[in-house]
Formats: C-alpha cells, sequence, structure tokens
C-alpha cells in the first residue's frame, strides 16, 4: 500500500541532535554535572563505558572539559585573593597600634576590594558560561566543531561506543538485567516455541523441500528487513554481544590490556559465534533502537533467536528510556533581553560571590583528593590484576542517557510513541519471522497457533494501555523512577556529587 504524498507545509521539528545540544549546554551551568561527565567520558578506568544511546560523547566531552577548565581557573583566581582579606586587616592592624590611622583604613578597604573583584570574577564567569550555552543549544554548527578536541585515545574510544557490537555488563546485573542502561523494562520473555520441522504444502500438491537456515541467517533477515516492515523510519539494528564482566578477560580480542578498559568493537566473527553457540556468560542478541522525536524517548528490543529442532523461539526484552530531567531545561529559561540579563547576572553575582569566595578552596581540595584516591585505587586494581591475578569485572552498570531520565517529564505524546514504536517492533518481529519461515519452505501453521498466544499480552504505559507488560508488576508509575535532579536520585553510572565533587570514585 502506498502513501498519498499530498502537497502540505512542514512544521518546525525536534533537533535530532536536541539531547547533544541540551547536554552540552547543561555543562556550563551545572558545575557538578561538568565535572561528572568529564571524568566518565575522559577519565582513567577499568570499567566499561555505557551505549551512547543517541547522545554525541565526542561533543559532550569536549564541552565537559572546557567547562571544568574554567571552573577549575575561576577557583584558583578567587584563591589567589583570599590571603589579601587577613593581609589587609593586618595591616590595618599594624597601623592602629603604631600611631598611623590612615594604615587603619586598609582593614576595611581591603576586604572590599577583594569582595569587589571577586564579584566581578563571579559575574564574568556567569555570562560567559550563559553565553557559551546559549550558543551551543542554538547555533547551526554542529556541537563537537563548538570546542577544543580531548585526547586523541580518548576520542577514539568515544567514537568506538557509537557502533558497538560488543558489551560488558556488571555482575551484578546478571542477576536483573544484562542489558545495562537500556532504562526500566518493559517485558522480559520467551515467547512460545514454533515447529520448524514441517515443510509447506507444494502449489500443485505434495510438500516443499525444507531449506536449511542457522539462527545467523534468522538474525540477518531480520536487522535488515525491520525498518520497512516495521515502518519506523530510522530504526537501528545491530547485533551485539553481553558478555558477563568478570569474564571479559577470557576475550583477548576484548580486553587485549587487561589493565585498560575494555574495546567497544570485537571481530563480527565473535559476535555471529554468540548466536549459534553462547559462550560463558556471552550471548549475542539482536538490538532494535528507535529514537523518539528530538531524543526525547528511547525503546529499545532486544532479541535472541533460539534454534534447537525441531523448535523455534524468540527470547524477547523491551525498555524504554523517559526524557531528560527537568534539570536540564535552565538554558531554555535564561533571560536574553539586554536589561533582564543585566539585571540577573547583577543579581546571581551579588548572591554567589560570598559563597564562591569561601568555598573555593574546598574545591580544590576535593578535586585533588578525589583524583588522588582515584588513581591510588586503580593502581591498586592493577597491581591486584597483573601480580595476583585477580578476577576483575570489567562490565558497564548503566549508561549516561538512562541516568539522566526522569519519568516525571514523560507526558502523553511520549508514552503514546512508546506504544505505538513497541506495537510496530513486535509486529515487525513476528511479520519478519513468519517471511523467513515461508522462504525457507517451513510449514506455517504453527506459527499461526504462537501468534495468537503472544498477542494476547498487554502493554501499559502510564495511562495509556495496550497489547503486551510494562515495567515491575506490569505497570510503570510516571515519577515512580526519576533521574537526578531535585526530585531525582543518582543513577547506576552514580550521579552529580556535591558541588566541586563530582561523583564518588568509580570502582576501577
Amino acid at each position: 500500500m502506498s502513501v498519498t504524498g499530498r502537497p502540505l507545509p512542514s512544521l518546525p521539528q525536534y533537533r535530532k541532535d536536541g539531547v547533544t545540544r541540551r547536554l552540552s549546554a547543561s555543562v556550563y551551568l551545572d558545575d557538578d554535572f561538568a565535572l561528572y561527565a568529564d571524568r566518565m567520558l575522559t577519565g582513567d578506568r577499568l570499567n566499561a563505558l555505557g551505549l551512547s544511546l543517541n547522545i554525541n560523547f565526542v561533543a559532550l566531552a569536549r564541552h565537559a572539559r572546557v567547562a571544568t577548565r574554567r571552573r577549575a581557573a575561576l577557583d584558583r583566581r578567587l584563591a589567589c585573593l583570599l590571603p589579601a582579606v587577613p593581609g589587609a586587616l593586618l595591616v590595618g592592624l599594624w597601623g592602629l597600634v603604631n600611631a598611623h590611622p590612615s594604615l587603619g583604613w586598609v582593614a576595611i578597604f581591603g576586604p572590599l576590594g577583594v569582595y569587589a573583584v571577586a564579584w566581578a570574577l563571579v559575574r564574568h564567569a556567569e555570562a560567559r558560561s550563559r553565553d557559551t550555552a546559549r550558543k551551543v543549544f542554538l547555533s547551526a554548527e554542529r556541537p563537537e566543531r563548538t570546542a577544543p578536541p580531548v585526547e586523541p585515545e580518548a576520542e577514539a574510544a568515544l567514537h568506538d561506543l557509537k557502533r558497538a557490537n560488543v558489551l560488558p555488563y556488571a555482575d551484578e546485573a546478571a542477576y536483573t538485567k544484562p542489558f545495562v542502561g537500556s532504562g526500566e523494562k518493559i517485558k522480559e520473555v520467551v515467547w512460545q516455541p514454533i515447529d520448524i520441522s514441517r515443510p509447506a504444502d507444494a502449489p500443485g500438491g505434495g510438500k516443499l523441500q525444507l531449506r536449511p537456515f542457522d539462527v545467523i541467517d534468522l538474525h540477518t533477515y531480520v536487522a535488515r528487513q525491520m525498518e520497512n516492515i516495521s515502518g519506523l523510519q530510522g530504526l537501528r539494528a545491530r547485533n551485539r554481544l553481553y558478555v558477563r564482566g568478570s569474564n571479559a578477560h577470557l576475550l583477548p580480542e576484548l580486553l587485549p590490556d587487561p589493565t585498560r578498559r575494555p574495546r567497544a568493537q570485537i571481530p563480527k566473527q565473535l559476535v555471529q559465534a554468540g548466536l549459534r553457540s553462547p559462550g560463558a556468560g556471552m550471548r549475542t542478541h539482536l538490538c532494535l533502537e528507535r529514537v523518539g522525536e528530538g531524543g526525547r524517548l528511547i525503546v529499545s528490543m532486544y532479541l535472541r533467536a533460539i534454534l534447537q529442532p525441531p523448535s523455534l523461539t524468540w527470547e524477547v526484552a523491551a525498555y524504554v528510556i523517559p526524557p531528560l530531567d527537568g534539570r536540564f531545561r535552565r538554558v531554555d529559561r535564561l533571560p536574553v533581553a539586554p536589561l533582564e540579563r543585566w539585571w540577573d547576572l547583577i543579581r546571581y553575582a551579588t548572591r554567589r560571590t560570598g559563597p564562591e569566595l569561601r568555598g573555593c578552596l574546598g574545591r580544590i581540595l576535593r578535586r585533588h583528593r578525589w583524583q588522588r584516591d582515584h588513581d591510588r585505587a586503580l593502581a591498586r586494581t592493577r597491581r591486584a590484576i597483573t601480580r595476583q591475578h585477580v578476577r576483575h569485572d570489567y562490565g558497564a552498570t548503566g549508561s549516561l542517557r538512562e541516568d539522566l531520565g526522569a519519568w516525571d517529564e514523560a507526558g502523553y505524546i511520549e508514552r503514546t510513541d512508546a506504544q505505538d514504536y513497541l506495537f510496530r517492533l513486535q509486529q515487525g518481529v513476528l511479520t519478519a519471522t513468519e517471511r523467513f519461515l515461508r522462504d525457507h519452505n517451513i510449514d506455517t501453521s504453527s506459527f499461526d497457533k504462537a501468534v495468537q498466544v503472544i498477542n494476547t499480552q498487554t502493554y501499559n504505559i502510564g495511562n495509556v494501555s495496550g497489547p503486551s507488560n510494562f515495567g515491575a508488576h506490569g505497570t510503570i508509575l510516571l515519577g515512580g523512577q526519576q533521574g537526578p535532579g531535585p526530585q531525582g536520585g543518582p543513577g547506576a553510572q552514580g550521579g552529580p556529587g556535591p558541588a566541586g565533587s563530582g561523583p564518588p570514585a568509580p570502582q576501577p
């Protein structure tokens, strides 16, 4: 069936890189998030990073580095002003004691001068941060081009994550969800087996000759046909090997150096091997990922064909990541009118200069202490791996996109879109499987019976219902799972910590 191409005006659309732009802008407005992103994306670590999930990690890493350096530079400048305050007081006291009353004014105007300089520094830093945030968010230029690059090795690793065909998951995730960072569970089920031993009827009578196939053929067919069958334009389909973190050392191609983080890409043959004969805590799944408008919503479905003649079945798991938490909307609310902007910066600098001046040394010390503790922990772990041959867990614990999502930001549109995507994905898998079986001359009567059972399941997202089951006990309560923010707690990767400290030192 073809759709009529009726000529109509086009409505404004969300930017496809809207989430990347919003996060890249937010690092200039949220010091804790900037430090968290910089450490997670480019810091030295042993455990794997979660999937990028429609975030341009290179762009975010570059802007996070710029923002953290600006924050550190401001703290150093403020720290240089601090000795002037007791110095001015001592000079004034010495003048009064030694009958030099004119020097007594230094005790009054010295601290005031320090405060005035600090006020100017704080105002300038905030004005520059706001201008940069708006430029990143609104510019027509790609976000990664508006900031200088970070270390080439770090950027290469982040580039590889875009096309990751392997992901180690933390051992603790093996008991709950190996698809770490994919969001809230919608469904985890194994469909009713299908009998594939009987050949289809031939048009002229008799039976057709069965055409042999394996799970690799089936996965390849579904991956190639799903976008057209489901009607979900932009659907991402990829076979990915999921490996238990403590077993990563068993694959040299995944972990060539046990003192470094695992790779994000391995030879295709190893991924296919995880389909035909799963290894020790190693299984390959067909990963289907549909990103909603502007990246606000991400629906993922993970499939694994289980072929054990004479039956075939599918292992199916589906997850949803909600929109970004409301804390990342600050860039939308920045005053832009000249007078309003000027007055808002005056108020900000007046309110924040005192706390910034008093806390600058503490922030500098906390950053140094965190880095020292992190480096020591990594060094101890690396010694244990190389000298004592300790079995280390290299698995990822989550994803940045999952950590920053919040269900209270999901509205009616997001819930119905998620429902639509899930219907289409499930029906697409069934349709592709049926076509594949017919192409291989297999009788589909058993398949037809299995479909009747599969289609009786239900989904629930908030107040919108339809075919299959969402979350624990079949529901997801909006607001029940929050991302980091005023109401939400830290996510799986560790949320932003106190000002100047960032997240706690990650497990090496």
